[in-house]
This record gives C-alpha cells, structure tokens and sequence, in this order.
C-alpha cells in the first residue's frame, strides 16, 4: 500500500506543478545577470518524458481502489487483479534513477526544501538533500530518486526554517548517491541559496 500512496501523493504534486499552479511559479524579480548565469528549471524538467509520461499516467487500480476497502489492505504484491508489466513500468518510474542528460553539467536555478544531511553543533549545514515539497524524506515518502538533488555546500549554510522554500543555483551532474534516507539521482555544487519568493 505504501509504494500506492507513494505514487498518489506524487503525481498530484507532479501534475500541479506542470499545469502551472504549483509552488513554483518562475520568480520575476531576478536580476538579468542571474538569469544568464543560471538557467531557471522545473522540477519535471528533471525527469525523462518517457518517464514523466508514465508517473502522469498511473495504473487505472489506483483510482479504483476505495479507502478502508478489502483491497486497500491487500499488499499490492498480492493482487491478481494487476497488469503486472503496467505496474512494474509504474513503480520503476516512482524509483527512477533515470535523468535528462540534457541537465548534466548545467548550471541551474531550482526551487526547493532542504532536508540537511551533515551539520555542526552550530547547526551549519554542508551537506543536504534539496527536494520539490515539504516533509519529503522526513515526514513523508521520498520523491523519485531523479527528483531528489544531493546538494554540497562547503563553505556551509545557516537557516532559521526549514519548512520554507528557497532557491538554489549551482552546477547540477548526474550521479546516483545513496543513504539511509534516500537515493537521488543527481548532485550540486551549490553556488547561491536564497528565500524563495514569487
């Protein structure tokens, strides 16, 4: 049931951020030279379209399972009922490492929360996982991996607040690291952090 939930929660947060009214609406007060140092992206744009096609368009057993039901109890291993090869090209995409090579070596802008990793006692933080809603490896299932960036910042970063967003620019590649907490797919070196704002 876990990897169903996994799935709803994510593509509603991934289709609202594609239909335009999600959280992240481009920010208009960013100075020319920002804009042509780093190129701002969506999340999606993370995610390979043939990828992106099948978390749009999940299993029809999804919408058909009722809450509280029988087979909302039901592991999903246990269901006969399934398309097997549509349910496994659905979970590959929840746990895809695939990436738009397009984004390797780019130079970004990319709106998100950050969920530290490594901090001193004054609670500077190195080393974070930058994620596209809040509570994600913390409170709530991880993203996709190609939805998960590994972010270094070696001079260290102080915030007040984890649960607001902000936006990073950094050089973005693509490389696969994993930890207790989660798996991502690609890495940064940050260059800037700064609150969001629309």
């Amino acid at each position: 049931m876990k990897v169903i939930l996994k799935g709803l929660f994510w593509v509603g947060m991934l289709q609202l951020a594609i239909a335009g009214h999600g959280a992240w609406a481009q920010n208009d007060a960013v100075s020319a030279e920002d804009k042509s140092a780093f190129t701002t992206v969506e999340w999606a744009d993370l995610i390979p379209p043939e990828v992106l096609e099948i978390l749009l368009n999940p299993p029809s057993y999804i919408a058909e399972i009722k809450d509280g039901s029988a087979e909302d109890q039901i592991t999903s291993q246990m269901k006969n009922t399934l398309a097997d090869e549509e349910e496994d090209a659905y979970r590959r995409a929840l746990a895809s490492t695939d990436v738009n090579p397009a984004m390797d070596g780019q130079k970004i802008r990319i709106p998100g929360f950050v969920v530290p990793l490594e901090f001193d006692e004054d609670q500077t933080i190195s080393q974070f996982f930058l994620v596209p809603y809040f509570g994600a490896c913390l409170h709530m299932p991880p993203p996709p991996p190609n939805q998960i960036i590994l972010v270094d910042a070696p001079e260290g970063v102080q915030m007040s607040a984890l649960y607001e967003p902000f936006w990073l620019e950094g050089e973005v590649s693509t490389v696969v690291t994993e930890n207790d907490m989660a798996k991502s797919a690609y890495a940064m070196q940050l260059h800037k952090l700064s609150p969001y704002s629309e």
